[in-house]
């Protein structure tokens, strides 16, 4: 039998900057001087995707197709096969192979790796054939946004619990009232496995009231680069039993159940996914991962669920200026829910689930001073991706409401079986109509007196701990109140990240420029507690300008992402600022 080894990243490319900066649009060629070996990347604007330049039926060099009037197809040497590089499908001959994909990765220089995946399918290792199931052996519990309460045999797991509170600082607010019994459920569970760090699945709020009864709970997470739990001990919650795995290998649970962590291929550092697997029958969570395990994933599992509704990022909403009119970004908003609608049919469609459920796209802006953001970051319907799906293809869909049980094996045996859904009791309450505002707003308002703001000495202090510089970008960070207005007394500063400098005009000399205006609750409760600038951007809490209209990859990953592990050392500042 074939032992599951650990997942591992190989790099084969490696781009520099300036080779980034001469990609053209479509298709391009490259070699490694080193090994020899050839690669394709496609460039569609910001979009890349990478494979092996190597026909998979005899292993034949790829050559531009010039029948191909559209740029995306190239042709085999040997055999005359054809890929369509956009797609990585093969073209002729017609519905016959996909091609494998590589992870393209930006380094910290803006230059680009080519990575693989090694095993590239583990969950092909020590494989199990389907057993039978019995009614009610395994069933799956919808409870908020991305939490599932999975029961499988006798063993209990949940995913992502995010169950009270907001998410991103105050910006994402729970769309779903969760079941009555959800805090039960939590304490009941052998095992809680959560995808990464983003609020929205890592919510310290709802896992606070989890740990007041059960500290020691198992809880699982990837080996990311940056720990998933990177910021419990500043978080207060007592937590005592967390398990870091390593990613591609099955964590046994007992004789029938296991399950496997995969990392994302664009966010490897931060971002997993789940295959869990009870008596050969596999359940495959991507949650959000963009290109989940590079794009290579199990086909006809037995249910399949992944996020689809768009929307969880400030752009363009939170932006101003130039082109970013209001009829642009709803003419961008409309044009990306519906690209993302159409991947989310086709991915179902190529790995053929039997049943198919879209969650994880669950919140709302609901507090009354993000109008303008619920007004028009507008999220993709879950039962129009659904009647596209089933449009194309035969995969049942599984629109979840709180509350809701699907019966595994009776959907499996007979999809049309009245007790293969469990739909809440009449009168359960659906959607929330009310939030707790006060006390997440009352901790982060306390930020705004802190001691650490009375000296402008803390903007060079938190700056330097942020560590990113030499950078020719010119930032202005504007404090405001709830209106995106200056706050009064607020700090209003230029940043020079080349030399980390801070001036009190922009420098004469040509540079990138963004204007960064943030409520001044949350950019110094996240100054403060040295948190990642997510609760800034993904919870719309800012408004931004920049000229020219550039996205500066390198400054965002770092401040979303890279900050230092541990917080500003703000007592060492204020004993020498007394």
């Amino acid at each position: 039998m074939e032992q599951s080894i650990e997942q591992t990243t190989e790099i084969l490319l490696h781009l520099s900057p300036i080779e980034v900066a001469n990609l053209k649009e479509g298709i391009n060629f490259f070699r490694n001087k080193n090994t020899g070996k050839d690669y394709i990347l496609y460039k569609n604007k910001n979009h890349l995707r990478a494979c092996k330049n190597m026909c998979k039926h005899q292993g034949g060099l790829f050559i531009k197709d010039i029948e191909d009037l559209d740029g995306r197809s190239v042709r085999c040497t040997k055999h005359n096969w054809k890929l369509d590089v956009s797609t990585m499908k093969y073209i002729n001959p017609p519905s016959s192979f996909c091609q494998d994909e590589l992870v393209v990765e930006m380094d910290e220089e803006n230059g680009l790796l080519l990575l693989e995946l090694n095993p590239p399918n583990p969950w092909d290792s020590e494989p199990r054939a389907p057993e039978h199931l019995a009614f009610g052996e395994v069933q799956i519990t919808y409870l908020a946004h991305a939490c599932m309460d999975l029961k499988l045999g006798d063993k209990r797991m949940v995913f992502d619990p995010w169950l009270i509170g907001p998410a991103f600082a105050r910006g994402w607010w729970l769309l779903h009232e969760p079941p009555s019994d959800w805090l039960e459920r939590l304490c009941q569970a052998d095992l809680i496995y959560i995808s990464h760090m983003h609020s929205d699945h890592l919510s310290y709020p709802t896992l606070k009231k989890l740990a007041e009864r059960r500290p020691d709970i198992p809880i699982y997470v990837g080996n990311t680069e940056r720990p998933v739990f990177w910021n419990l001990n500043q978080s207060g919650v007592q937590l005592t039993n967390i398990n870091v795995v390593p990613f591609g290998i099955w964590q046994q649970v007992d004789k029938n159940l296991r399950f496997m962590i995969l990392m994302d291929g664009v966010h490897p550092e931060m971002d997993t996914c789940i295959i869990v697997e009870y008596k050969g029958h596999k359940i495959l969570n991507t949650v959000d991962c963009t290109r989940p395990n590079g794009g290579r994933l199990p086909e006809k599992v037995a249910l399949m669920m992944s996020d689809f509704a768009g929307g969880a990022s400030g752009f363009p909403m939170t932006f101003s200026g130039g082109k970013f009119t209001e009829e642009w970004k709803a003419e961008f908003i409309k044009t990306e829910r519906k690209k993302l609608l159409n991947y989310k049919a086709r991915l179902v469609k190529d790995l053929q689930p039997r049943i198919y459920c879209p969650f994880a796209g669950y919140f709302v802006e609901s507090h009354p001073s993000d109008k303008y953001i619920k007004e028009t970051n507008i999220k993709n319907d879950p039962n129009e991706l659904n009647n596209l799906i089933k449009k194309n293809s035969d995969v049942i869909t599984w629109t979840p409401r709180p509350g809701a049980t699907l019966d595994l094996s009776r959907m499996l045996k007979d999809p049309t079986d009245s007790k293969g859904i469990i739909e809440p009791p009449n009168g359960t309450k659906i959607y929330k109509d009310s939030w707790d505002f006060g006390p997440y707003l009352k901790v982060l308002n306390a930020a705004v007196e802190d001691e650490i703001f009375l000296h402008s000495s803390w903007i060079k202090e938190y700056f330097t701990w942020a560590g990113f510089k030499d950078y020719n970008l010119v930032v202005r960070m504007i404090e405001t109140n709830e209106d995106f207005s200056p706050f009064p007394g607020g700090y209003d500063y230029l940043v020079d990240f080349l030399d980390l400098s801070f001036p009190k005009e922009r420098p004469s000399r040509e540079h990138s420029y963004e204007e960064i205006r943030s409520r001044v609750d949350v950019i110094r409760y996240v100054v403060k507690n040295g948190l990642l600038w997510d609760d800034l951007y993904i919870g719309f809490q800012t408004r931004l300008q920049r000229d020219p209209d550039i996205y500066h990859h390198l400054f965002w990953n770092h401040f979303q992402i890279k900050l230092p592990l541990m917080p500003p050392n703000w007592r060492s500042f204020l004993m020498h600022c007394g």
